[in-house]
C-alpha cells in the first residue's frame, strides 16, 4: 500500500512557505567572492556535520579560488542537514546572495509563448506554454520544478550533474534545511508520482516544486506512463494552491538518471500539461517546458510539430 504524502496545510508553517525570502540579506558589494568562500571553509571546518564529510581545517590552503569554491560546493553537497553557525550562515548567504545578483536571469514573462515560435503546431496550449532551452537556475519563473529522488534531501554526490544537485548548489543549504522538514514531518520517503513546495532561497525562482518521477530500467510500462503524468499533474496541483504563482517551470522529469526515454516523456509532459490546463483556464500565465541539452529539445520539438501523440 503506498504511504499518504503530508499534504502542504501540514508543512507551509513549517517551512515558512508564505514569508517572503530576502536572498540579498547581507550581502556586501564590496566583499570578494573569493574571500567569502574562504571563510565559509573555515567556518565550516568546526561544523559537525561538514566534519562527517571530510572537511578539516586548512582545506583551503593552497588552492586557487575556482578550486576552493568547488570544494565549497561539494561541501555543502555531501553534508546532511543540520543547524548551521549564526555566522556560516551569514556568510553563506552573503556569498549567495552576490552569485545570484552577479549572475544573469532569464525574465519568463518575457519568453515567447510555443505558439509565437511555431505558430502552425497543433498543440492546443500553445498560447499557455513556452519550451526554452537554458539553465533553470537562472530561470525568473514563479516556480521550478525540481526531479527528486524519494529521499527529498538533494542529490548528494559532488558535482553530478543532475538537476536537484544543480538547484540545491544555487539555493543553498536552506533549501535541504527546509525538504529535511518536510521530510521529518512525514516520516517516510516521499511516493512517487506526487510532489511538495518549498522556498527558492537564492534561486530566482521564488518557489521550488519537488516531485519524484518514476525510474524506468528496461521498457516503459503503463504504470511508468501514469507515474510520470502524476508528476505533472501534482506539480500543477500543488502550484495552484500557492496564489501567487502564476508561472512555473518544469524540468525533464524522469529523463536523466531515472532512464525515460525522452521522446515518449516530452508527449506525456505536453500532453498532461495541456489536459490540466484546460481544466484550470487563467490559473496561470503560462508554463515553461525547459530543456537543457539538444535532444531534449529536440524531443519536444518534434511532438510539438507532430501536435502530440495520444499516450
Amino acid at each position: 500500500m503506498c504511504p499518504t504524502p503530508l499534504p502542504l496545510d501540514a508543512y507551509r508553517a513549517a517551512v515558512a512557505l508564505d514569508e517572503a525570502s530576502v536572498p540579498d540579506a547581507g550581502h556586501d558589494p564590496d566583499a570578494r567572492a573569493a574571500d567569502l568562500v574562504r571563510e565559509a571553509l573555515a567556518l565550516l571546518a568546526d561544523d559537525p556535520e561538514a566534519a562527517k564529510a571530510g572537511l578539516r581545517p586548512g582545506a583551503a590552503d593552497g588552492i586557487d579560488d575556482t578550486a576552493a569554491r568547488r570544494l565549497l560546493r561539494a561541501v555543502l553537497t555531501v553534508r546532511e542537514p543540520g543547524p548551521l553557525s549564526t555566522e556560516a550562515t551569514r556568510v553563506l548567504d552573503a556569498l549567495l546572495a552576490g552569485e545570484r545578483l552577479a549572475r544573469d536571469t532569464t525574465d519568463a514573462a518575457s519568453l515567447p509563448t510555443v505558439r509565437d515560435t511555431l505558430p502552425h503546431t497543433a498543440y492546443r496550449a500553445a498560447d499557455r506554454t513556452v519550451l526554452w532551452q537554458g539553465d533553470i537556475t537562472a530561470l525568473g519563473a514563479d516556480a521550478v520544478v525540481n526531479a527528486a529522488n524519494s529521499a527529498l534531501l538533494g542529490c548528494f554526490a559532488p558535482m553530478h550533474p543532475c538537476i536537484d544537485n544543480a538547484l540545491h548548489a544555487v539555493a543553498g543549504p536552506r533549501l535541504r534545511a527546509d525538504c529535511h522538514t518536510i521530510m521529518s514531518l512525514q516520516g517516510h520517503p516521499e511516493p512517487t508520482g506526487t510532489a511538495k513546495i518549498t522556498r527558492g532561497h537564492h534561486l530566482p525562482a521564488r518557489y521550488v516544486l519537488h516531485t519524484v518521477g518514476p525510474i524506468v530500467d528496461g521498457p516503459v510500462l503503463p504504470e511508468h506512463e501514469e507515474a510520470l503524468a502524476a508528476s505533472y499533474r501534482s506539480c500543477l496541483d500543488l502550484a495552484a494552491d500557492v496564489n501567487d504563482i502564476r508561472s512555473a517551470a518544469f524540468c525533464g522529469i524522469s529523463t536523466g538518471v531515472f532512464g525515460y526515454p525522452k521522446a515518449p516523456a516530452a508527449r506525456i509532459a505536453l500532453n498532461t500539461v495541456a489536459e490540466w490546463l484546460d481544466r484550470h483556464p487563467g490559473r496561470f500565465d503560462r508554463v515553461i517546458f525547459n530543456v537543457y541539452a539538444d535532444d531534449d529539445r529536440a524531443a519536444y520539438l518534434q511532438a510539438l510539430i507532430e501536435g502530440t501523440q495520444p499516450r
